[in-house]
């Protein structure tokens, strides 16, 4: 797993023990005069190094990916500082810059949207990772999403899990609060439907998965109930929610699960990308239906028993959630005031639709025994403005 730093002054230790040959600080354009690059420049320069600056592309696809890598040295750290984006591209240049025939592999001509890269090629990606969202969790992750031609393709290695992640209060401060709610749920939805969408029952990993869940949702309530009030997120619960995000992503909940068991994910990338949604905007929209599938008894998005049981769980914790899974996820959107509405013309559709089978189906795992009308279906129920039987919850009180 990579090593957490809490702290400016642990940089300079890292690269004492890293003694990387030189080091690269790559930066969102939106944070590249932030205090925290500022910080993490100076420690690098305390270290002994004399960083090269760079920002991220505009296109961050695999051009711009080769491009970073040829110029960096044998043996160069690469830290970034920005979201989700920032991250994976950092992520994606250590690699590339490291294993240049990674290029094959990310551009090769196949359908599939997942690229799954050998396990030989070394367990960390030499990155420094300073992440500065909420919720992708890809400060820890094995995972990086790039555009590739028309669409989106996500890669997954442990050659691409950061060496490293710094995480202080300063770095999400300025994040409004829509996004930290936005990135709260996206590790709720990270850690939960891989155990939702699988039929099988793993105690051990299914008890991690509740309890972290649980974590996650008491720490978004507490941050929703001071937004609602009119106070800034406090720092204290954006670490929180940061550690708990990164938790969710270092695999051990998931031993044994079926990773294809993410028909949601799938189908949340295609919709945001054909429409130019923030993926969690999708998301929203999606999961719900999803798992009111899953409660008719389509076991193709999961299993019933395993939605009502992991509900039940966090209904412990927060008694207000109402007690049929899809109507209280709905609530929960609406109390963390989290958009989900999705504008989509019914003549979009379908095409979205075969996207989604090219790309994850038809002989692929992830949406295996999905067809196009179904999910022209899913997609019909979940752009479609629709009477929601959960109703308006009480409102939050304040902090």
């Amino acid at each position: 797993m990579p090593v957490s730093l809490d702290t400016y002054d642990r940089i300079p230790v890292l690269l004492r023990e890293l003694r990387p040959t030189g080091v690269t600080v790559l930066a969102d354009p939106a944070v590249a005069d932030h205090a925290v690059t500022r910080k993490v420049l100076a420690e690098t320069a305390r270290a002994g190094f004399t960083p090269t600056r760079a920002v991220t592309p505009a296109d961050a696809g695999m051009p711009a990916v080769e491009a970073a890598a040829s110029r960096l040295s044998p043996g160069e750290l690469v830290v970034g500082v920005g979201g989700g984006s920032t991250l994976d591209f950092a992520k994606l240049t250590a690699a590339v810059g490291r294993r240049p025939e990674l290029l094959r592999y990310l551009t090769s001509g196949q359908r599939s949207g997942l690229v799954a890269l050998p396990l030989p090629w070394g367990e960390h990606a030499e990155v420094l990772a300073v992440p500065t969202t909420l919720g992708t969790g890809s400060e820890s992750g094995p995972v990086a999403c790039f555009p590739h031609r028309d669409g989106k393709r996500i890669a997954m290695g442990e050659c691409l899990r950061p060496r490293a992640a710094l995480r202080v209060p300063e770095a999400t401060e300025t994040l409004p609060g829509h996004l930290v709610m936005d990135g709260v749920l996206e590790a709720i939805f990270r850690t939960v439907i891989p155990y939702s969408s699988d039929t099988l029952d793993l105690p051990e990993q299914d008890a991690a998965v509740e309890d972290l869940a649980g974590r996650l949702l008491t720490v978004g309530d507490e941050l929703a109930r001071c937004l609602a009030a009119g106070l800034p997120a406090p720092a204290p619960g954006r670490l929180r929610a940061a550690r708990l995000s990164a938790e969710s992503q270092h695999g051990a909940i998931n031993i044994g699960r079926n990773p294809y068991a993410v028909k949601c994910w799938a189908l949340a990338n295609e919709l945001s990308t054909t429409l130019g949604l923030a993926k969690m905007r999708a998301v929203s929209a999606l999961w719900p239906v999803v798992w009111r599938q899953a409660l008719r008894g389509d076991t193709r998005f999961g299993s019933a028993d395993r939605v009502h049981r992991l509900w039940e769980r966090l209904r412990q914790r927060a008694p207000w959630l109402a007690p049929r899974p899809d109507d209280g996820l709905e609530q929960l959107m609406l109390r963390w005031r989290i958009d989900r509405t999705v504008h989509l013309a019914p003549h979009l559709r379908h095409p979205i639709a075969l996207r989604s089978v090219r790309a994850w189906g038809a002989g692929l795992p992830t949406l295996a025994g999905l067809s196009a009308d179904d999910i022209v279906a899913l997609l019909a129920e979940a752009t479609e403005p629709t009477a929601s039987t959960a109703g308006s919850p009480e409102p939050l009180p304040a902090a």
